[in-house]
């Protein structure tokens, strides 16, 4: 949960356990005066967004990864984000320029009249907005993806409950919808139709500079699309802003669900460390989930290793309950074949951790 210089953070751990934790927004860009200006306050914004965002998802995945005892790096960290931003950038910029132009250009070889550039501008952005939704409504199928998308509904239905001044507890949180009208989601619509009119500057221009052109327009459409959803926030139930906004609540329906009960207690918990965190508290009579600090990744991966080795000791000497004693000629290779078998039973008895290590974060 993002205030306004800090966040605040909840996992669930392997066990079921609540980790929590708060982080200060203080990059250099923050700190900057002209960091909250017109236009350059929509950079950082996505910037912290971003590098904010993605550590603390990697960090979630590492908690559940030590929860199998096995621990991720820094480096792993660093190029999951470089390999993220490549892949945003390629899918939904570059791509659908090369679609475009080169799908009309192996129909109607090289086109260069003004409503022939207008076409392959207008057919660019229908690819874009294709392939966004398509790739959205690709992932929620995941079942990993789909308990994101539920813990994303989780936050909105909470921050509902906040601004509506009522205690937060699962039961007054319940009653409101998993969209919400500031959220991420209708960013990125705002960011896709800013990017279909200011990538018509580059109508007709050579393949490379097109496609340096869009990647340096990026941090400008995000600017723009930033001033664009504050300007029309007070304004979003007139006609046009109300028609301008009304794409980014269709979206939420894929990328919101509706979540269990443990993961708005997890929404919960991050907003009582995002208010604390900003010196604000919850409405009287909110809940206040039990948790603990959130631990180092790799003592808690050597940890549950250690621990997961004595479990599967355990499960042999269990299984193996006569192992020296003798038996009749020919017998040891049922006898193997039996403790095979109950270490596997042993195995499938044995208490499940939720699945994936089940590390989960609003």
């Amino acid at each position: 949960m993002r205030g306004k210089d800090a966040i605040g953070v909840a996992v669930r751990g392997p066990d079921g356990q609540i980790f929590a934790g708060q982080e200060k927004l203080d990059s250099v860009l923050h700190r900057r005066r002209f960091a909250r200006a017109p236009f350059f306050r929509g950079v950082v914004v996505l910037y912290e967004t971003l590098v904010i965002g993605t550590k603390w998802l990697m960090r979630s995945g590492s908690l559940a990864a030590a929860g199998e005892g096995v621990a991720f790096g820094g480096k792993a960290i660093a190029l999951t984000m470089l390999f993220t931003i490549g892949l945003a950038v390629g899918l939904f910029v570059l791509l659908p320029l090369l679609v475009a132009q080169g799908g009309v250009t192996l129909l109607f070889g090289e086109v260069e009249s003004a409503v022939g550039l207008f076409f392959i501008h207008i057919l660019e952005g229908l690819f874009r907005v294709a392939i966004f939704i398509g790739y959205l409504a690709l992932v929620s199928r995941s079942s990993e993806i789909g308990r994101v998308f539920q813990y994303h509904g989780a936050e909105h239905m909470t921050i509902h409950t906040l601004e509506a001044d009522l205690p937060l507890t699962v039961e007054n949180i319940r009653r409101y919808p998993t969209a919400h009208p500031r959220c991420g989601t209708e960013f990125l619509v705002i960011f896709i139709i800013v990017s279909i009119l200011l990538f018509s500057l580059l109508a007709g221009v050579e393949l490379w500079i097109a496609i340096l052109g869009r990647i340096l327009l990026v941090p400008v459409i995000a600017a723009v699309s930033y001033e664009v959803l504050k300007f029309g926030a007070a304004r979003r139930e007139r006609g046009f802003w109300h028609m301008l906004f009304l794409p980014g609540i269709w979206v939420q329906k894929i990328t919101t669900k509706q979540p269990d009960d443990s993961m708005i207690e997890i929404a919960i918990c991050a907003m009582q460390e995002g208010l604390a965190a900003n010196g604000d508290t919850a409405p009287a009579g909110s809940w206040d989930p039990p948790r603990e600090p959130i631990p180092d990744v790799g003592e808690l991966a050597r940890e549950m290793e250690a621990r997961l080795d004595a479990e599967e000791a355990a499960a042999k000497g269990e299984a193996h309950p006569n192992e020296g004693a003798e038996g009749p000629p020919g017998a040891e290779g049922n006898e193997t074949e039996k403790a095979d078998g109950a270490v596997t039973a042993e195995g499938s008895a044995t208490p499940a951790r939720p699945a994936g290590g089940a590390t989960e974060g609003a």
